[in-house]
């Protein structure tokens, strides 16, 4: 079963993560991993720290000569800003507990909540943890199997649909986004729309405030049936929208249609099926999920993330050891991190596709998984369903 763990803080030593279940003989392409790790720093609306860091993979284990052995792969990000905390940071010795103390809660943040549950009266030793650089791990995940799958010619790509009250007014089409949406510092494919949002995202900077907004996902090149319609934890829009949500900042998560399904009749909603030589859909509003289950047509995700709540006008809280009113604690912040998120999250997708991929599939090696999957697709081409 394909798994991963990471651990690390945001100004500590490093990331570390332990990828499990990646078969053996997958050929890694490590300048095309870091390219994912650089995406997620760019895009407009970023703050210095982004300055400071420079992400790069460095694989400890399971990967000899570029190819995967079978074995757990670790991985490591170093934090380059570590060398400026280390006297509050230091996992192996006294430290400074006070300068860099956070005793004024943040709303929005995990802080209050991760004080009263760990027993704090810091929350430094709770934004550390909770903060999104840990997402920096998330890619070097998401990017390593989509190289499994690029095996497969299975395609991702994201881009932003929606910052603030600004949004997309049409639908664009899988390889224009992919050609186009790394020439845009916002990852917006419409010109007109991305100098607006630039002015957005500057008037909320000047206001001390944040924006939030919505990215999409798309995959394309799937075969039907991964997921399972059999019980709750088999179906693979569940899976996503678990892995999707546990994405710092993400509140929301919607599959084709998404939430505008109620406000259509069925006749206009369900994805019409005929036979033309192949089996064919008419449309795809249900975003290339049918119960569960994967149905071969492109996967169609969107990902609403909230407002950065670190804001560099604080709003009103309290500080955790007297309880006295307090405006915020004010870290280093973004105004606005949704380019970034459209990265993270695509590759956080990347991982659940390839997990239950290899679980359709199943194989140990690169040589058993193309042999079982032109099985499978032969099986399915002798019931009409083709690429």
């Amino acid at each position: 079963m394909l798994r991963y763990l990471t651990s690390g803080e945001s100004h500590g030593k490093s990331l570390v993560s332990i990828l499990e279940g990646i078969p053996s003989n997958i050929v890694l392409d490590i300048d095309e991993i870091n390219n994912e790790l650089s995406k997620r720093q760019c895009g407009y609306g970023r703050g210095k720290r982004m300055q400071i860091e420079k992400d790069t993979i460095n694989i400890l284990s399971g990967v000899r000569g570029l190819k995967t052995l079978g074995s757990p792969i670790s991985i490591e990000i170093k934090n380059k800003d570590y060398d400026n905390w280390k006297e509050y940071m230091n996992p192996m010795g006294k430290i400074d507990e006070t300068t860099k103390e956070v005793s004024n809660v943040r709303p929005g943040h995990a802080d209050l909540v991760g004080c009263l549950k760990y027993d704090f009266l810091d929350a430094r030793n709770v934004l550390e943890r909770s903060s999104a650089r840990e997402t920096a791990s998330k890619v070097a995940i998401g990017a390593i199997c989509k190289q499994v799958l690029k095996n497969f010619n299975i395609e991702f790509t994201s881009h932003v649909v929606q910052i603030g009250n600004i949004s997309l007014d049409k639908t664009y089409d899988f390889h224009y986004i992919k050609e186009n949406v790394d020439k845009s510092i916002i990852r917006c494919v419409d010109k007109n729309l991305e100098e607006k949002i630039i002015k957005e995202i500057d008037y909320a900077k000047q206001n001390g405030d944040t924006l939030g907004g919505i990215v999409e996902i798309r995959v394309k090149n799937l075969i039907p049936g991964l997921g399972s319609y059999t019980h709750f934890d088999k179906k693979i829009d569940g899976e996503l929208a678990k892995h999707l949500m546990s994405v710092q900042a993400i509140k929301g998560v919607e599959f084709g249609m998404g939430f505008d399904v109620s406000k259509n009749f069925g006749s206009s909603v369900m994805d019409e099926i005929y036979y033309d030589d192949k089996i064919k859909r008419k449309t795809n509003n249900l975003g290339g999920i049918e119960g569960g289950m994967t149905t071969g047509e492109e996967i169609v995700i969107k990902c609403a993330m909230k407002p950065i709540p670190t804001l560099y006008k604080p709003l009103n809280s309290i500080n955790i050891k007297n309880l006295n009113n307090y405006q915020a604690t004010v870290e280093r912040s973004d105004t606005c991190a949704v380019p970034t998120c459209s990265v993270v999250c695509e590759n956080v997708v990347s991982f659940v596709i390839c997990k239950y991929f290899l679980e359709k599939i199943g194989g140990d090696n690169l040589s058993d998984l193309k042999s079982n999957y032109n099985s499978y697709l032969k099986r399915l081409g002798d019931m009409g369903w083709k690429m």
